[in-house]
């Protein structure tokens, strides 16, 4: 099973907050995030005060499989957003994931439990 990722996941394990072992073996094999996810995840706005790190997020992403909202994926997105109260960008991914096959890795499950059949769960690491 392919994944892709949502924003939570890249964001804690860039920022080191998992050492769930399934992360490593997604990033490998099913490093695949939705265009928003790549948008929210070097959107921070922590980057701008630190040039290296947002050098280094953006060499990080750059090793993903970025998928764009193709229009299946915009009207699966548009359907989703009809049919559940979802946001927008959880909508995009989660469209994203059904239009090309994935589950999704989070570790906000009750985003997407109702919407993907697949949905993993990383595990973060508690403070």
């Amino acid at each position: 099973m392919q994944y892709l990722l949502d924003t939570n996941i890249v964001i804690y394990y860039f920022n080191g907050l998992t050492d769930d072992e399934q992360i490593d073996a997604l990033l490998i094999h099913s490093f695949n995030i939705s265009i928003i996810t790549q948008m929210e995840f070097l959107g921070w706005s922590g980057f701008l005060t630190d040039e290296n790190l947002y050098q280094k997020a953006q060499e990080f992403i750059s090793h993903a499989n970025v998928f764009d909202l193709a229009q299946g994926v915009v009207d699966k997105t548009i359907t989703l957003r009809q049919q559940h109260k979802i946001k927008m960008p959880d909508a995009i991914i989660a469209a994203t994931a059904l239009v090309h096959g994935f589950g999704i890795a989070t570790n906000n499950v009750d985003d997407f439990k109702r919407l993907v059949a697949e949905t993993l769960i990383i595990n973060v690491l508690s403070g």
